[in-house]
């Protein structure tokens, strides 16, 4: 019998983040500081709102765009916080950010269309572009220019065939971030050289030195950028499955067409509970930024303390240390500190080969875990160093 899958199939690697969850789960006692999932339960009324739903029969399609009032919300939302400007008309409300990257992509790729990836970045992207029959060209960020993507690296990558940049800030894995004035530089090449922008800015609001800047709040940028968002990590509402996408009505028109043939619309009981979360979740986000914050100030002093070298995250929940300097890969760092020590973290190069050299420390965890894996971690660098 012949082989049925795809080539493009066949390409993409699994991905390396869940290869560690799967071994970490046949063993006992084990910390896991892999997993990019807030440990704080989904405030309480906005679950309320949820159940509220389903006990008053709230379980049928809404609109395949999702109920008009949550894209009311999601339009005022944004506009409140970025200054991003789009209609309810412009945004679709998707099952998590993952499926509006994946429709974004495929909305606007044509075979052989080259599109940036920044390496390291999140797992989907570069999967995404194979599976839609573009080509990825990846920029290797690097760490002292802690992790942000320049305008000369920019300009280089750049080819006839260049179509969509991919930005993730706050990023995942490195926490880094980008400033307004770093985005007003890459703004200016990009209509330049006449790119889209795919701006996912699912960490937006977890930055913890100044306010995020939305790059299609700039002059010129909104009708050449796709910004992806959602509630799972903001609102801590991972295993609701709610995200959203937001464009120009020249994109979004053809864009939901993927939508409705591929998903119809996200759980409707989740979109209820999407509304209250953006009418009265402030204080909620606050309250764990402030947490996040502390977590964060906590590891940057151990690691501090260890001397081990890793530059200050702004954004996220994520620290990027290098470990480069034990003779070890990251791959090899991690397999031996999650045998030895019972410790989960995940290798720089499941983001990319520009991960070589760092590992990937969640810190959406307890302080009070967070304190028990340092001092696994703390034990097993001292017996690399004997």
């Amino acid at each position: 019998m012949r082989d049925f899958t795809s080539k493009a199939i066949k390409s993409v690697k699994p991905s390396g983040i869940r290869k560690f969850f799967d071994i970490a789960s046949k063993i006992k006692g084990c910390i896991s500081l892999g997993a990019g999932e807030p440990d704080f339960d989904t405030p309480w009324h906005i679950t309320e709102e949820g159940i509220y739903a389903l006990e008053h029969g709230k379980t049928f399609y809404t609109s395949n765009l999702g109920l008009k009032e949550l894209r009311d919300e999601i339009s005022a939302w944004n506009k409140r916080k970025y200054g991003l400007c789009y209609s309810a008309d412009e945004i679709v409300v998707t099952v998590g950010g993952s499926e509006a990257v994946d429709i974004a992509l495929r909305c606007c790729i044509d075979p052989g269309d080259e599109v940036i990836v920044l390496d390291p970045s999140y797992v989907c992207y570069e999967p995404d572009v194979v599976l839609s029959g573009g080509v990825v060209k990846k920029i290797k960020l690097k760490d002292e220019n802690d992790f942000r993507l320049t305008p000369e690296e920019l300009e280089t990558a750049i080819t006839p065939k260049t179509k969509i940049l991919i930005l993730n800030y706050p990023n995942n894995p490195t926490g880094a971030i980008m400033t307004k004035s770093d985005l007003e530089k890459i703004a200016d090449i990009v209509i330049k050289n006449d790119l889209l922008v795919l701006s996912d800015e699912i960490y937006s609001e977890l930055t913890y030195d100044g306010v995020h800047c939305s790059i299609g709040s700039l002059p010129g940028m909104r009708e050449r950028t796709i910004t992806v968002n959602g509630f799972s990590k903001t609102f801590s509402m991972t295993g609701w499955r709610l995200g959203y996408v937001m464009a120009d009505r020249s994109i979004m028109d053809e864009m939901k067409k993927i939508h409705q043939f591929v998903i119809m619309c996200a759980s409707t009981p989740s979109q209820y509970a999407g509304i209250e979360a953006l009418k009265r979740g402030d204080e909620d986000v606050e309250k764990m930024r402030d947490e996040y914050d502390a977590r964060r100030r906590y590891l940057l002093s151990e690691f501090n303390r260890l001397n081990l070298k890793c530059f200050e995250p702004k954004g996220a929940f994520y620290v990027f240390p290098y470990i480069g300097d034990f003779g070890m890969t990251s791959e090899e760092f991690a397999t031996e500190l999650l045998q030895r020590e019972k410790v989960v973290v995940v290798p720089g190069t499941a983001f990319g080969e520009s991960g070589e050299g760092f590992v990937r420390i969640s810190y959406a965890y307890s302080l009070a875990a967070l304190k028990e894996a340092m001092a696994r971690i703390e034990k097993f660098i001292n017996s690399l160093k004997r």
